[in-house]
């Protein structure tokens, strides 16, 4: 599974209302693709794409 921190309807997905990453049990990744997944909402977070924090 490729992410790209770009992709912020896929990554929108992947955070909860408060902001905080779903865990795997959760989202349903393997450890692969979590680890991809933080690291573009990280990204995506300084390129000032996704909020740090919720509502």
């Amino acid at each position: 599974m490729y992410v790209d921190y770009k992709d912020i309807e896929l990554l929108s997905k992947m955070i909860n209302r408060q902001g905080r990453i779903m865990g795997r049990r959760k989202s349903g990744c393997t450890a692969a693709s979590q680890h991809a997944v933080t690291a573009a909402v990280k990204r995506a977070r300084f390129m000032a794409l996704l909020p740090y924090v919720g509502e």
